[in-house]
Formats: C-alpha cells, sequence, structure tokens
C-alpha cells in the first residue's frame, strides 16, 4: 500500500490537464437575474484562545422580489456551517433565509480522480529519450477512499489507481493525466449557498457571522530581572496561529480571555512560539486596548491586521518596565520533591520563586491572560541568561502572580520526624526538625510551609507560625549567610 501511495504521489505531483473547456463556475447556484453579493467590505475577527473564532463579514448584494439564489465564497474551511448567522442590515424583518448549503468538496488531483471513476482516462509518460507513451483506459479505482471506522467515524485510505484498457488492466499507472472533463459538484474555494426570499428589492447591506475551528492565540511573557531580583522588565506577546482555511485582509481584531464553554469534543493543540528577549526601559502606550466583556476579557487591536491562513503572527499587548518583584525560597514538605531519604531524614529541593502584583502602582494592572512567563537575568558580562518559565492562569489586576523558577542549589532544607506518641486511641502526638543551611555569602529568606489533616494543633514550637488554612500552617525563617537554622514543632493530631 506505501508503494501504491508513493506512486500515486508521483503522477499527481505532475501536470494535470483538462482536456474539455470548462466555464468558470457561475456564483449565482440557479437563475442568471439573481441578484451577486459583493467581495467583502470589511471583516472583523474575535479570536478565543480556546482554538476557535468568530468571523464577521460585511458585504452588499443585489436581490429581486421573491426567491434569490447567492452563493457566498472565501469562507474559512473550517467553518461550523451550524453557526452561520445571515442578517440584512438594509431590512432585517424582510430577507428570509429558506435554505443554506455549504460547499466544500473542492477541486484537487486527487478529489477529481476519486470522482472520476468509470470514465475515460489518458495517462501520458514521457521517457527519457523523448519519446512518449499513451494508455488510454477507464479508471476503475481512485488514490483513496473513505471507509467507515469500528467507532463510527470515517477515515480516509490510500488504494491506487487502477486503469482498465484494451490490453488489460494496469496498476499504479503514473504520468500526466488527461480528462474528458470535470466531476461535477467541485468547487474551487469554500462558498456557502443561501435560498432567500424578500419582498423589497434593491441592493441590501448584509452582514455573515459564523464560527471557524482552527484559529487560536496565546499570550507569552518575557521577563528581564536586575541584579538584585527586586525588579523586572516585562514584555507581554500575543500570538496567533491561523490554520482555518481563511485568510482575513485588513481586519479589525479582538481577542477573548477566559475559559468560554464550548461544547467539543477535540483537544486543542499546544503551541510554542519562540520570543524575543528585549524589554524596552521605557514602554510605549499599548496597541490593545482591554475591557471587561460579560464575565471574561476583551482585548481590541489599535487599527487593522492581516490574519493569514497558515501563518503565526506575533503582537505585543503590553510592556512594562521596573515592576517590583520578590525573591522567594519555599520548602514545602507536601510536594513530595526528595532527592535522598535516610533514617536521619529527607533532603528536600528548596524552590526559587518570584512574587508581584499586577497592580498600576506596580506598573501592571492590565488582567493578564493565562501564559508561560520565561525569566532572564544578566550575568557579569552583560549577556541575557535563562533562568527558568513557568504557566500562569488569568489573572485579574491587583492579584498576586508566583512564577516558580526551579530549585535552589546552595540553599539545602533536611527534614525528619523526631518522635511519635499516641496518648488515647484517638490522638497522635508528633515531632519534626527541620534544618535549613544556606551555603551562599548572604543571608536568605525560607518560607517553611507545612501540612496537617484532621483536628490539629502546635503544642510546642521554636519558630513563630501563621495558620494559613485548615491544612496549612507556615514558618517564615531567616538564615544567615554560611549558617545553619533549625525549626522545631510538635503537632497534636484528633482523629
Amino acid at each position: 500500500m506505501a508503494q501504491a501511495n508513493q506512486k500515486a504521489k508521483r503522477f499527481l505531483s505532475a501536470i494535470f490537464a483538462i482536456t474539455a473547456s470548462i466555464a468558470a463556475p457561475n456564483p449565482l447556484t440557479a437563475h442568471a437575474q439573481d441578484g451577486k453579493i459583493s467581495p467583502s467590505k470589511g471583516i472583523s475577527v474575535t479570536i478565543y484562545n480556546q482554538n476557535f473564532g468568530l468571523v464577521r463579514d460585511s458585504r452588499q448584494m443585489d436581490l429581486k422580489d421573491g426567491i434569490n439564489y447567492v452563493s457566498c465564497q472565501d469562507v474559512a474551511a473550517k467553518i461550523d456551517p451550524t453557526s452561520v448567522s445571515f442578517t440584512s442590515l438594509t431590512a432585517p424583518n424582510q430577507v428570509v433565509v429558506r435554505e443554506q448549503n455549504y460547499k466544500y468538496d473542492l477541486i484537487d488531483p486527487n478529489t477529481i480522480l476519486n470522482k472520476s471513476l468509470g470514465k475515460r482516462a489518458l495517462f501520458k509518460q514521457f521517457l527519457g529519450n523523448g519519446s512518449v507513451v499513451e494508455l488510454v483506459g477507464t479508471l476503475l479505482n481512485g488514490p483513496s477512499a473513505t471507509i467507515g471506522t469500528p467507532e463510527g467515524g470515517t477515515a480516509e485510505v490510500s488504494q491506487g489507481l487502477v486503469l482498465k484498457t484494451a490490453n488489460g488492466i494496469i496498476l499504479n499507472p503514473h504520468g500526466q493525466v488527461e480528462l474528458a472533463e470535470l466531476p461535477a459538484g467541485l468547487v474551487s474555494k469554500p462558498s456557502l449557498d443561501w435560498k432567500l426570499e424578500t419582498d423589497k428589492s434593491g441592493t441590501h447591506d448584509i452582514e455573515i457571522a459564523y464560527q471557524t475551528a482552527d484559529i487560536n492565540w496565546k499570550c507569552d511573557y518575557v521577563a528581564v530581572a536586575n541584579q538584585d531580583d527586586t525588579k523586572c522588565d516585562i514584555t507581554s506577546w500575543v500570538t496567533l496561529d491561523n490554520k482555518s482555511g481563511g485568510t482575513y485582509k485588513d481586519s479589525a481584531l479582538k481577542l477573548i480571555a477566559g475559559d468560554v464553554h464550548k461544547v467539543t469534543n477535540e483537544g486543542q493543540p499546544q503551541m510554542e512560539a519562540a520570543m524575543d528577549m528585549a524589554a524596552p526601559a521605557a514602554p510605549p502606550a499599548p496597541q490593545f486596548s482591554e475591557q471587561s466583556f460579560a464575565e471574561y476579557h476583551l482585548y481590541t487591536l489599535a487599527g487593522k491586521t492581516d490574519v493569514n491562513n497558515n501563518e503565526t503572527k506575533q503582537l505585543s499587548l503590553f510592556n512594562a518596565a521596573s515592576v517590583p518583584v520578590k525573591k522567594l525560597f519555599v520548602l514545602e514538605s507536601g510536594d513530595n520533591r526528595v532527592y535522598e531519604g535516610g533514617e536521619n531524614g529527607d533532603k528536600r529541593k528548596i524552590q526559587i520563586k518570584l512574587e508581584m502584583q499586577n497592580s498600576a502602582d506596580n506598573h501592571l494592572g492590565m488582567p493578564m491572560p493565562k501564559g508561560k512567563v520565561r525569566v532572564y537575568k544578566k550575568d557579569s558580562d552583560g549577556a541575557l541568561q535563562f533562568v527558568g518559565e513557568d504557566q500562569i492562569d488569568h489573572t485579574p489586576r491587583d492579584e498576586k502572580i508566583r512564577i516558580y523558577l526551579g530549585d535552589a542549589f546552595d540553599v539545602v532544607g533536611e527534614r525528619r520526624q523526631t518522635n511519635q506518641e499516641q496518648p488515647s486511641n484517638r490522638v497522635q502526638r508528633m515531632s519534626y526538625e527541620i534544618s535549613l543551611r544556606n551555603h551562599k555569602k548572604e543571608a536568605v529568606h525560607v518560607q517553611v510551609i507545612e501540612h496537617a489533616y484532621g483536628t490539629w494543633k502546635l503544642v510546642a514550637q521554636s519558630h513563630p507560625s501563621t495558620k494559613k488554612d485548615s491544612h496549612t500552617f507556615e514558618f517564615p525563617v531567616d538564615v544567615p549567610a554560611n549558617g545553619e537554622v533549625k525549626v522545631t514543632y510538635t503537632i497534636e493530631i484528633r482523629y
């Protein structure tokens, strides 16, 4: 089957000739006196970060009284036909859609051959010595076929060509193919055909709106931290990825950030894109304006842009300079990040995080769409080096953001249980010791986060603690340069 597929590809890549003279398809599906639809007079695209978009296309249409048959080309190939809205802005209540058809059986060599079974075909094989061998016969089989699957769906399978000639059956012939006619029903572009009824003749301004799949956007952030990790410059990029099968020239662009409920059985593709690492010291005004919309956030591009099919486009969302940040060292007992265990306790990784507040006072304040944050820092030579990245969720204004960069090299944590008692059948009393060793030349502040379940209370502790919730308490600990601090506590749990 693989060999047949390769042979089919070889001849399909050759010149495909149609011997009959075929007129260009009429944009009208029926009577010649029916009104024509103009090319697009204005497009706006709203892209959701869930791999779909809403397209609104403004056009003009000439209609006569009664029934009109009109075809609209240049719609997205991945259109959802059930989502189409057709509106006459001139006379909204006097134009009624009686029938709608979406035609997407496109003209291509595979489709033409598959729809020409039983027809006469001529294969011309050009030999190296300049001679031409012609094979004339009837196509019995095409290069591919659609079959049913056990799950109830369909799948395209390769078959290979079969040509019946006067001398016998030829399998997988190759060469330049000539057919006498183009199979009926094929279109050069996806199109929407309408049967319209109106009692108001003349020119109508209309709007066509529809949803299309395979158009997506995501947000990426580049943060450049200063030498002591107290401030950073942030650049936010929007990446558009259009595989919808439609091109939207000079379109108004809007982006929706949020978790919109949509019924779908398909997963969303993941995209990666390289980002510019430079962040400006004096950021210009953002080219996107933001506003709340329903329970989501809407970002509108100033001006217009081209959103071409099979293209990735990057646009700057915002830039922020000198954003205050706080560097955190976090040791959490419940994250199972043990890299060495033994009788004397478990050595645990200490996480490094950057914390910032998404507020106007901190030169931010725009709701930040979910995305990946990459953090860089300059070394002693002034060269930017990558120091970590994390994924953030949709973050409203005035909320905190924590970016997990990696694990500390020179700050070590070790946790061990030192005692366990059971004063009664429903009470357990346990003691723990957490050692923090700092091998850096400067002091560090470590947040020690512990978890407990059931009805619990601390009956002894070496350092002040804060209860965060019903299962979490935290010790803020200052560890001196080249020093060690031990945190001990005893907890009593009732079941």
